[in-house]
């Protein structure tokens, strides 16, 4: 029996398209933007290091983007447990890359880690990161969709 038959054409022969890796990238994108600013605007406004700050930042971003995963396929009918599961089958790598990457830049950029909310060096440095990360994220994404890993395993329970 070909058990290919059921899988979308073009997760079938390893590859995915470029369109469906841009929609993963941003998916996991808006969930750890939104995860990310918000810590850094709690950690910056209450006056704490960069340590605690960073290290809250990108727990939000991947409480927020494993966050859109599992609302989406707890819709779809799957049970709390299994949901947990695809999200982080289908998350963990992407905001892994994405974070890493956007904080890096952050961190590489000459007085970003010490400016101000106010500072318009703060949120150059925090979105210029989101779109690096989004170009370096985007062909892992590609890549992995294309094996049946990362976002691939959401779409099996769409």
């Amino acid at each position: 029996m070909d058990h290919t038959a059921h899988e979308p054409e073009k997760h079938r022969h390893g590859t995915a398209s470029w369109g469906t890796a841009v929609k993963a990238t941003l998916h996991c994108l808006t969930g750890c933007a939104i995860g990310e600013i918000l810590g850094m605007v709690i950690g910056t406004a209450a006056g704490w290091g960069n340590v605690p700050t960073m290290v809250l930042a990108i727990g939000l971003a991947f409480l927020f983007g494993y966050s859109f995963t599992l609302f989406a396929v707890l819709r779809a009918g799957l049970d709390l447990k299994a949901a947990i599961r695809v999200a982080l089958a289908a998350d963990t790598v992407s905001i892994a890359v994405m974070e890493l990457v956007d904080n890096l830049i952050i961190a590489l950029t000459p007085g970003a880690m010490d400016a101000e909310l106010s500072d318009g060096l703060f949120w150059y440095a925090l979105l210029g990161g989101f779109a690096v990360a989004f170009l370096i994220t985007t062909p892992v994404n590609k890549w992995m969709i294309g094996r049946g890993k990362g976002h691939a395993v959401v779409h099996a329970h769409h």
